[in-house]
């Protein structure tokens, strides 16, 4: 993978470089798969849990999500013969290739008719399986834009125009979700209600706290949430009166009990339904804590389960690193504070840019002024928001060369645009698709 870094100080690019690269290795979705799979004679070890294989005529593979398409490849490797079909929906452009795996070009991160389609057939193939089938499910963040299955009397348009509302008011993943179930024919463990089959799904966890509901929407797990949930949402962000009256219309419908409620922790669908963790931020963030003790570095992992308002986020990371260099706590030089999570962005401009990026340049304004200090940030999927770059860096004087290009970074980050900063005053960070989804990664170097 070449990882790009527009940043003037070498010595710096070349150490980002390696810690980036360490935490992407150890979410690789690939290893990840392997680690957790393997066959012994007639037994399927996956995870802690073993299947024997005697008793199922086929195993079947579905699944959708960024690292989908690495897990199927890392499936077919270790299935091989013993693997009869399957059905992945990957975004575009995916460099894996499968034999017996069908790779589904999808949509992401906006779902389309490809995002349709790509459900109804996964579904299709789904019920076909019976209590004598085997069926691995391979998810991963981005599930939920790449397998788009409208519940009956609602539109591609109405849940794309209702989940734009909910990414724009700073809505979290879980709250997104929540509404997302309520408004499909296939999340919410809609999926593994379709199926007779026996279910394993193996899962690369790219939310906050690996609440397996709420990873690609919950494919095939237990939905604790409710059509009342969905409504507080969206009563919440003040969006109930702005999304489309058919959303309104289906929720209501939900609450009076005109429609079945996804199924729940105590469904019987779930007593054959099985899931098992193969990987998430933890493991990324702590394969760059190790990188960093390798580079002579003091590190300090605060915390994997990192939320909040992104401008907000930033700002408290550049309190730490004054703290840092007032004080030497909590950790001194040379040091490397850790965080992983999922910030938000509530938009109010009309600018370009990610929840990275604008945390990066919220932490900018903070240190601006201290030596030696850098603040970077990357998501571990390659992708940045609605851009084409991970992430950013920043140090001690980017206001300083930003002042000088006549940039006023308090205006670009009022109106959201920090895409629009870093590309006049560089600073970003470029690695394409990953191929892997385990969240954000943030970094303070105080050298």
């Amino acid at each position: 993978m070449k990882i790009s870094i527009n940043f003037p100080d070498p010595k710096i690019r070349a150490l980002l470089k390696r810690l980036i690269h360490a935490g992407l290795h150890a979410a690789d979705p690939m290893e990840a798969v392997k680690k957790a799979l393997s066959i012994d004679g007639t037994r399927l070890r996956v995870g802690h849990r073993q299947y024997d294989l005697k008793k199922f005529d086929r195993i079947v593979c579905v699944g959708a999500g960024k690292a989908s398409g690495k897990m199927a490849m890392a499936l077919e490797q270790r299935l091989e013969a013993r693997l009869s079909d399957g059905l992945v929906a990957v975004k575009d452009q995916s460099e894996c290739r499968t034999k017996k795996i069908q790779l589904l070009e999808s949509s992401h991160p906006v779902p389309t008719n490809r995002s349709v389609q790509a459900a109804k057939r996964i579904v299709t193939l789904a019920r076909t399986l019976t209590c004598r089938d085997l069926l691995v499910a391979l998810i991963s963040g981005g599930a939920s834009s790449l397998l788009a299955a409208p519940a009956l009397g609602l539109t591609l348009r109405d849940k794309k125009h209702t989940t734009s509302l909910l990414l724009r008011c700073g809505a979290t993943i879980q709250e997104m979700n929540t509404v997302r179930k309520h408004l499909s024919a296939i999340k919410g463990g809609q999926l593994a209600a379709s199926t007779s089959a026996t279910i394993v799904s193996i899962v690369l966890s790219d939310v906050v706290g690996d609440d397996l509901a709420t990873i690609g929407s919950g494919l095939t797990a237990p939905d604790p949430t409710t059509f009342q949930d969905a409504r507080d949402i969206l009563q919440k962000y003040q969006l109930w009166s702005k999304v489309p009256s058919p959303v309104r219309g289906h929720i209501e419908k939900g609450l009076c009990g005109r429609i079945v409620d996804t199924p729940k922790p105590k469904s019987s669908v779930f007593t054959r339904a099985h899931h098992v963790l193969v990987g998430n931020n933890r493991l990324a963030v702590e394969a760059i804590v190790q990188q960093a003790r390798n580079e002579g570095l003091n590190p300090l992992l605060l915390t994997t389960i990192l939320e909040g308002e992104a401008c907000e986020v930033g700002s408290m990371i550049g309190a730490i690193a004054r703290e840092i260099q007032s004080s030497g706590h909590p950790v001194r030089r040379p040091a490397c504070l850790l965080w992983g999570g999922e910030p938000t962005v509530t938009v109010q401009g009309k600018g370009k840019g990610g929840r990275v990026q604008e945390l990066v340049l919220s932490a900018a304004t903070r240190i601006a002024g201290l030596s030696n200090m850098y603040v970077a940030g990357f998501g571990t999927d390659g992708r940045d928001g609605p851009t084409d770059m991970a992430g950013a860096i920043v140090d001690g004087r980017t206001i300083e060369r930003a002042l000088k290009k006549g940039l006023d970074s308090l205006h670009l980050l009022a109106n959201n645009d920090s895409y629009g900063f870093f590309e006049k005053i560089h600073g970003h960070i470029h690695t394409g698709p990953t191929g892997t989804n385990v969240n954000d990664v943030y970094m303070l170097l105080a050298l």
